[in-house]
């Protein structure tokens, strides 16, 4: 999507502080980090959300999923991390295009919310 900040972080159009990249998903940095690791896990296909996502999407969702384990261990996250994804208004997606945070480096709260 043209206007999407998500689609255009993976198509470099806009940089970012990339910690992981292969042919389907990026990682980057958030900018405004709510702990003191703070990655941004995407799809590079635009899927505007969980909701969004259909079974031709449950191969590139899988990937994505199995390489946070490695993502997390590069990051240092070895005591532990959260993986959260927002979907929808009530679950304060800001950004409409999928995405998970990977956020650790400090004791987590419960409930998060």
């Amino acid at each position: 999507m043209s206007d999407c900040i998500f689609c255009k972080i993976a198509n470099k159009e806009i940089p970012s502080n990339v910690a992981y990249e292969d042919s389907e998903i990026i990682c980057f940095h958030d900018l405004q980090p709510q702990a003191p690791v703070h990655l941004l896990v995407i799809p590079k296909k635009h899927i505007e959300s969980l909701d969004g996502a259909g079974a031709e999407d449950a191969a590139v969702l899988g990937g994505l999923l199995t390489k946070v384990k490695a993502i997390a261990a590069e990051a240092g996250l070895a005591n532990g991390y959260r993986l959260v994804c927002n979907c929808g208004e009530d679950g304060m997606q800001t950004v409409k295009h999928l995405h998970f945070h990977l956020l650790g480096k400090r004791k987590m709260l419960w409930p998060p919310g």
